[in-house]
């Protein structure tokens, strides 16, 4: 895989064959061509990959329905990566707090679900 493009999906097989620090490059080097301003651009592309590797892993989170619903729901691929990482965060900064149980995967499954492209959209 040469580039990544969150507007399209990533070959799965292809995806999961790349170690993280390759995904994360990946995901860099998209938001530096595009020239997108961020805070943290490492940390940016983390969350781009994890929730990539998430879609491709299809685990029984439903990551992937979740993108789609997302999308179903009006938001473009990239936006719909970008609200299912924004979960994904909140989720992090539970662990990091103290907030989250010590399986913080009902919580984020249930996150997941509640989910909506008008509630993102309402939140960004």
């Amino acid at each position: 895989m040469r580039e990544y493009d969150p507007l399209i999906a990533p070959n799965p097989s292809t995806w999961l064959a790349l170690d993280e620090v390759e995904r994360i490059e990946l995901v860099r080097a998209y938001h530096e061509r595009e020239r997108v301003e961020l805070p943290s651009l490492q940390a940016h592309a983390a969350v781009h990959a994890i929730v990539e590797t998430q879609v491709a892993m299809d685990s029984e989170l439903s990551v992937a329905n979740t993108l789609a619903r997302l999308q179903s729901e009006g938001l473009d691929r990239h936006e719909a990566v970008h609200a299912i990482g924004s979960v994904l965060v909140e989720q992090f900064h539970g662990i990091a707090s103290g907030a989250v149980a010590a399986d913080p995967t009902p919580a984020y499954a249930a996150a997941l679900e509640r989910l909506n492209a008008k509630s993102w959209r309402h939140a960004r």
